[in-house]
């Protein structure tokens, strides 16, 4: 923690959004497609439709057409129109600030959940991404098994206040210095400054 907060004293939010209807999307659409490409998408798609209401008046194809870029198009594309109706007729077009609601809506997972109820409510939660999954297991704070021992294991060992900031110091140090493709382990600061004396690469699991 002492060093992501000096490497990341501020973090940016990676998604950029306007309202919890954005976010809610644009989390979505980030599902195996980098945040950078969300980022490009999302103004047109946003420009169009910008609540549920207004994303409804859209046609299924005309957002598939926009999302296109981000792969899973058609799914995608397909639970973003039937969860803004839903919005709709269920929760009055507002964002529903629980885990069991967001939950059931289309296209919505427990990590897309977390992400929500952190940046969008402020909720203490930790979202876990491949890149905390990959850096909690180089890092020996979980054994890996899946991505919910993972969040588990996080939240067992860091303070709750720590949650909504700390995810995303280890989401933007993954990227920038602990790769995938690189380090393994062994040579960014926090994997080498805590395990010196390892020689072995680290396997880690898939999320």
């Amino acid at each position: 923690m002492k060093t992501l907060n000096k490497l990341y004293p501020k973090i940016p939010i990676p998604l950029k959004h306007k309202n919890n209807f954005e976010l809610l999307i644009a989390v979505l659409l980030s599902a195996q497609c980098t945040d950078e490409r969300v980022n490009t998408v999302t103004p047109k798609l946003f420009s169009k439709a910008n609540n549920p209401h207004k994303m409804i008046s859209l046609s299924e194809r005309e957002i598939y057409n926009i999302v296109r870029p981000c792969g899973l198009a058609p799914q995608k594309s397909k639970a973003i129109y039937n969860l803004s109706r839903i919005l709709i007729e269920e929760f009055r077009g507002k964002i529903p600030q629980n885990y069991e609601d967001l939950e059931k809506l289309p296209g919505v997972g427990h990590k897309t959940a977390s992400v929500v109820m952190s940046q969008g409510f402020g909720y203490p939660a930790f979202p876990v991404d491949t890149h905390i999954h990959r850096l909690a297991q180089r890092w020996k704070l979980t054994s890996g098994k899946n991505v919910r021992q993972t969040e588990k294991d996080l939240k067992r060992l860091f303070p709750e206040s720590a949650w909504n900031k700390l995810h995303l110091q280890i989401i933007y140090y993954g990227r920038e210095f602990c790769k995938a493709r690189s380090c393994f382990g062994l040579e960014c600061e926090i994997c080498y400054s805590c395990f010196p004396r390892r020689k072995k690469a680290i396997k880690t699991l898939k999320a």
